[in-house]
């Protein structure tokens, strides 16, 4: 991973165009390919971003740029869409790289890994003809919390949340762009289950092609006692 704090300007062209004006901004380059820009505030949410695949390349500016203060060109192109995020930096204030080696996951709460242990149980609660394939099913980035297979044989990923932010509908994309160059998995489909899921994530899951679905936790834990309720 490299980072860079730097003055920068960072112009985005594809499917939206932004301009970030001249500022000093933090540069994550990871080894995904993925390029974020980050400010001192707004919490972990970047500026702006290039999500993988995608390449970065560094170029020395043009005559025209030089004269305006521009010192180095990051071009960060995606692999599958015209997107593309240019960074001009004008000064470099720290530049530094780290091996951080594979990382082992996030650990779940107890609430989620007894929603993935539930849903893995009682996996027909997302389709009838649904069948469970294995739980943690294990990707070059990270394990896919459920593979199961719908009612025609496809093969669909899980992803389970407690609350359904737009960071999981980042991972489980990132799950099924790696999943989907399996020809033993592809075509590979995502379904993105959370107790509550944020309007913002449910309208990046739906234009991603993900399909959401909302866990009753007690439902759930209900199903394996059903003949002992009273009513």
């Amino acid at each position: 991973m490299r980072l860079v704090i730097a003055r920068c300007s960072v112009d985005y062209a594809g499917r939206l165009t932004a301009h970030l004006p001249l500022a000093t901004r933090l540069l994550i380059a990871k080894a995904d390919g993925s390029v974020l820009v980050h400010s001192d505030g707004g919490s972990y949410k970047p500026l702006n971003w290039m999500s993988p695949p995608a390449k970065l390349t560094v170029s020395v500016p043009e005559e025209d740029q030089r004269e305006a203060g521009v010192v180095e060109t990051w071009t960060v192109q995606h692999a599958k869409t015209d997107d593309r995020l240019v960074v001009s930096i004008h000064e470099v204030l720290h530049d530094s790289e780290h091996e951080l080696g594979v990382d082992p996951g996030l650990v779940k709460d107890g609430v989620e890994a007894h929603l993935q242990k539930l849903l893995a149980e009682h996996i027909a609660t997302l389709g009838e003809g649904y069948t469970l394939v294995r739980r943690e099913y294990m990707t070059a980035i990270g394990p896919v919390d459920i593979l199961a297979r719908d009612d025609a044989g496809r093969a669909v990923a899980v992803e389970i949340k407690r609350r359904g932010e737009i960071d999981g509908v980042e991972q489980l994309t990132r799950y099924l762009e790696l999943m989907n160059r399996d020809p033993l998995l592809a075509p590979v489909t995502g379904v993105f289950a959370a107790q509550e899921i944020k309007p913002q994530a449910r309208t990046l899951a739906t234009d991603r092609g993900i399909r959401c679905v909302v866990l009753d936790y007690d439902a759930l834990r209900g199903i394996d006692d059903v003949d002992s309720r009273l009513f």
